[in-house]
C-alpha cells in the first residue's frame, strides 16, 4: 500500500535514481519492477507478508503506510457510494484486506452486510482468521454485492493482474471500489520514502482498459457492473 504525499510536504527532488526510473518508463508499456534496498523482486505469494512486513508498513506508527483514521475515512466513503447508488449491500469481499482495518468502518456503514476477507498471507489467515487464497482464481458460491481490492494489483505480475481482474468481474455483481500504485503515483503522488517498493508498476491506463470489459467507471476508484440494474446520471460517470 502507498503513503500518500501530504500538503505539508514538499515535493521531493529528482535523484539520480529517480531519473532512472523515469527513464525506464519511457521506454515501454510492461511493468517497471521496483527492488528495496535488499534487492527483492516483487513476489505475488504470500511468503513475504509475514508479521515483520506488517509491523513495518501498518502497525508501527514510525513507519506506517496509512492510519485507522485514513481508512476510517475510506470506509465512510465507500459504504456513503454504496448507499447513493441505491445498491442493498449483504455480502462484502475485502480482497487483500491486510490486517483487517477496513472491516470495522465498513460494517459500521453497512449493518447488514457478511463481511469476508481475502488473503494470500498464511500469517495473516492465521492471525486474523481471513479465507486463505489467491485473488487470480479464488471462487465462491455466490457473488458479492460489493467487492474491495485496495492496493492489492501491484503485488501482481502483468499476467497475475489480468488474471485477477477478469476474476473480479465473477466476484462482483455490484460495486467494485479498486486502487493500486501506478507509476504516475509512484513518481508524484506518493511519499517514496515509506511506501513498500518491491511492487510491479503499471499505468493508469493498463489498469481502466482492463476493468472497462465488465466495469463502467465512475471516478474516485468506484466501477459498477455493466450489466448491475444501477443507475447512473450521465455526469457522474468518469
Amino acid at each position: 500500500m502507498p503513503r500518500r504525499k501530504t500538503w505539508r510536504r514538499s515535493p521531493r527532488s529528482c535523484t539520480a535514481s529517480s531519473e532512472r526510473f523515469a527513464a525506464v518508463v519511457a521506454r515501454g508499456a510492461k511493468a517497471v519492477v521496483i527492488r528495496d534496498q535488499r534487492g527483492m523482486r516483487a513476489a505475488s505469494d504470500g511468503a513475504r507478508f509475514d508479521r515483520a512486513y506488517y509491523q513495518r508498513f501498518y502497525l508501527d506508527p514510525r513507519t506506517a503506510v496509512t492510519s485507522r483514521a485514513e481508512m476510517r475515512a475510506r470506509a465512510r466513503l465507500i459504504s456513503a457510494f454504496t448507499e447513493h447508488i441505491g445498491l442493498p449491500v449483504r455480502r462484502v469481499l475485502d480482497a487483500g484486506c491486510g490486517v483487517g482495518l477496513l472491516r470495522t468502518p465498513l460494517l459500521r456503514g453497512l449493518p447488514k452486510a457478511e463481511y469476508v476477507g481475502l488473503e494470500t498471507s498464511e500469517y495473516l489467515c492465521q492471525r486474523y482468521g481471513w479465507v486463505q487464497g489467491s485473488l487470480t482464481d479464488w471462487r465462491t458460491s455466490q457473488p458479492f454485492d460489493l467487492v474491495v481490492c485496495y492496493d492489492v494489483l501491484q503485488y501482481l505480475t502483468d499476467r497475475e493482474a489480468a488474471r485477477a481482474i477478469t476474476n473480479l468481474a465473477r466476484l462482483c455483481r455490484g460495486v467494485l471500489y479498486m486502487t493500486a500504485l501506478t507509476r504516475g503515483d509512484w513518481q508524484r503522488n506518493c511519499d517514496q520514502s515509506r511506501t513498500d517498493r518491491d511492487v510491479h508498476l503499471r499505468t493508469a491506463d493498463w489498469y481502466r482498459q482492463r476493468l472497462k470489459r465488465a466495469f463502467r467507471p465512475i471516478g474516485a476508484g468506484f466501477w459498477l457492473r455493466r450489466d448491475a440494474p444501477l443507475t447512473t446520471w450521465e455526469l457522474e460517470m468518469a
